[in-house]
């Protein structure tokens, strides 16, 4: 069962399950995927990637404003300092446009099998884990953050790499759900376990197991957990 929050936005000006995004962004690219896969999630940043930029260039504009007002016209000091804070608007405001550039470029992808991080405008990085290799998902808010929607997650899986840290991610405890329930899809796909629910007291007793997993990792409400657990016992 999939984790899924309700998306009013119409392509290709959204983030599924994860709401609404207010510029054009850049897609994965289809033709990267697997025979079969299929994309759950596919998001840039929140836009808290935007605040040292965006607010080192409103500081310069106050900057020059003072200067404006405290200083004498025409006066050497007044010229000087002009042509430094002019130097310093541009400057971050260049940043910004950068800044830009990396988060429309910038790709957190959940699929039915891997867990994708892609960036870079010139030079290009990224990171692929597949989901079931994944041990652990946990994510971290300040309560700033957490007012904002932002905040960092962090999967923990088997390989060389072990721990993969992803920051400014948007709604980070959806995507913690989002995760859990591809990987809990996998399994069930190859066990079938939805099918198995008649085959037998083991059989059920699983069933029952992994609903309580996705109840205490939020997937599913208890009113869903509860509904599920009665056609598993009624048969």
């Amino acid at each position: 069962m999939a984790a899924t929050i309700r998306d009013t936005c119409r392509a290709p000006y959204r983030s599924p399950n994860l709401g609404c995004t207010n510029v054009p962004r850049m897609p994965y690219p289809k033709k990267n995927l697997n025979a079969n896969e299929t994309i759950a999630l596919d998001m840039h940043p929140h836009w808290w990637y935007f605040a040292e930029p965006a607010g080192s260039l409103f500081g310069s504009v106050v900057l020059g404003i003072i200067l404006l007002t405290q200083t004498e016209s025409g006066s050497d000091t007044r010229k000087y300092l002009g042509m430094a804070v002019v130097a310093l608007m541009v400057a971050t405001a260049l940043w910004l446009v950068g800044r830009y550039l990396k988060w429309i470029t910038t790709n957190f992808v959940i699929t039915s099998q891997r867990l994708i991080f892609r960036n870079g405008v010139i030079a290009k990085s990224g990171v692929e884990i597949p989901l079931e290799r994944i041990n652990n998902v946990n994510f971290s808010q300040g309560v700033f953050e957490r007012m904002l929607g932002a905040g960092d997650l962090l999967i923990e899986s088997g390989g060389q790499d072990g721990q993969s840290r992803f920051t400014d991610v948007r709604r980070p405890d959806k995507v913690q759900n989002l995760v859990h329930a591809q990987i809990d899809a996998i399994h069930s796909r190859r066990t079938g376990a939805p099918a198995a629910a008649s085959s037998g007291t083991t059989d059920v007793t699983e069933q029952l197991e992994r609903l309580e997993g996705l109840l205490d990792r939020g997937t599913i409400t208890l009113e869903e957990f509860e509904t599920q657990k009665r056609r598993l016992l009624e048969g």
